[in-house]
């Protein structure tokens, strides 16, 4: 495949990382501090959320792996969701109630973010099964998934550094329109990249009871999802506690809100290439599991600094790591799914990509929990600046005491994940055999 295909499919991680990103950082800040809904409220609310996208992401998984179209199972959703996908981020960033209108407010907050992630999950999840589909060796997808990260950086960037600076001028509902259509743009790119193989429509889709079983006892999956949860909880907590972080602790504006979350994603594009360049030398696992152990080492400061400087420096340090730890995630994932077509007969990205949302989406309900309940402990209120010294101590336990016990069990976790050395290479070598088997019996469809 050309380097612009590849590159137009990767520009796709723009949309994928900045409707997410800037959704899990501000959406809290923006409904509690900013909106005045209550915290209990909110925190209801992501956990209702947490349930609905629990629910819908498997099943986008299922349907479009069952899906059989002449543009084929995936490319479908992204070209006729991406629209509609950018209209609801609007809507979400511009509600019509007011915290005097506190049940309504709540109302539209939970319909809002359930439509959001309902779209996200068809539309986005669907760009992301394409990845092993495409990019069937470990050289082709470390490559790709530098670019797709490098994107997916870029959009990370956009979402979590420059929304202070578009909120204090323009205001939040001038957000939801630059960003929707940001997204819908870098989707729309991506559809220039994306190729589906014929062949593999032509698989035998399996039943649900035959495909939920196949995937839950996947061993190599159930290792990586777990340890996963853990990484996208620590991944979410993070972000979403800077804000807070930065204006109660550091006793800094947006703009240095938008200093710390930039620097970690300007540091981390370079080193996406690294990495993956590592990984595809050495393999995908040590390298992935030493991103996981120096990104739980550099969040050990935010346990005790208090200046800008300090925060993002600490933030950059943090960067080195994050960088190995989101280009190697979707490589792991894409041998699981090769592993399982040897066994299924099918290529079943929709189902796993689904259930690994479908699990780690609980990091968000976490995050809620976690947060809602340590508000309340510490005596947050979002009507004064002088917060007391609980509530202080209890921001550093949320963006780094949590995330590292977090990262430590994820760490623990991926010591027994078996896919790697000569088992991974024989599962290559014998999957080469059965997609030429699959090529040589395709038919027109």
């Amino acid at each position: 495949m050309n380097i612009f295909r590849k590159l137009a499919y990767s520009f796709g991680g723009i949309a994928t990382s900045l409707s997410y990103q800037a959704f899990a950082t501000y959406i809290l800040f923006f409904y509690v501090d900013y909106m005045k809904l209550s915290a209990g409220l909110a925190a209801i609310a992501m956990v209702i959320y947490g349930i609905w996208n629990a629910l819908n992401d498997p099943l986008a998984g299922y349907i479009s792996d069952r899906t059989r179209t002449r543009w084929g199972r995936r490319i479908p959703y992204i070209m006729f969701g991406a629209v509609p996908f950018g209209f609801i981020y609007f809507l979400m960033w511009s509600p019509i109630f007011s915290a005097k209108d506190m049940v309504f407010l709540f109302i539209y907050f939970l319909l809002f973010i359930c439509l959001f992630d309902g779209f996200y999950s068809f539309v986005i999840l669907n760009w992301i099964t394409l990845f092993p589909e495409m990019f069937p060796s470990l050289k082709e997808r470390t490559e790709v998934n530098s670019y797709r990260q490098f994107f997916g950086v870029i959009g990370l960037i956009v979402g979590m550094g420059l929304p202070p600076l578009i909120y204090s001028t323009l205001g939040f509902s001038w957000m939801g329109v630059i960003f929707g259509s940001l997204i819908v743009f870098a989707l729309f790119v991506a559809l220039l990249g994306a190729r589906e193989k014929k062949e593999f429509s032509l698989d035998k889709a399996l039943g649900v009871r035959q495909a939920l079983k196949a995937t839950l006892k996947n061993r190599s999956f159930l290792t990586f999802v777990i340890s996963n949860l853990f990484i996208q909880y620590a991944f979410t907590m993070v972000p979403a506690m800077i804000p807070f972080y930065a204006k109660y602790v550091l006793n800094v504006g947006p703009r240095g809100t938008s200093l710390i979350l930039v620097t970690a994603f300007v540091v981390a594009l370079p080193l996406l290439f690294l990495w993956a360049r590592v990984a595809a030398k050495i393999g995908a696992k040590p390298v992935y599991m030493t991103a996981i152990a120096c990104f739980t080492l550099f969040l050990l400061p935010f346990l005790f600094i208090n200046s800008l400087v300090s925060a993002v420096v600490t933030a950059a340090f943090l960067g080195m790591a994050l960088g190995g730890v989101i280009v190697l995630s979707d490589v792991v994932i894409a041998d699981v799914i090769d592993e399982d077509e040897l066994a299924t007969g099918s290529r079943r990205e929709g189902a796993y990509f689904g259930v690994n949302a479908f699990v780690c989406r609980f990091a968000i309900a976490l995050e809620a929990a976690s947060l809602g309940s340590v508000f309340a402990l510490t005596r947050y209120d979002p009507h004064i600046f002088l917060q007391p010294k609980s509530f202080l101590a209890g921001l550093r336990f949320l963006i780094a005491g949590l995330p590292m016990l977090a990262m430590v069990a994820a760490f623990i976790i991926m010591i027994f994940y078996p896919l790697f050395g000569k088992k991974l290479e024989g599962i290559r070598e014998r999957l080469e055999v059965l997609h030429r088997e699959k090529a040589e019996k395709r038919v027109p469809i």
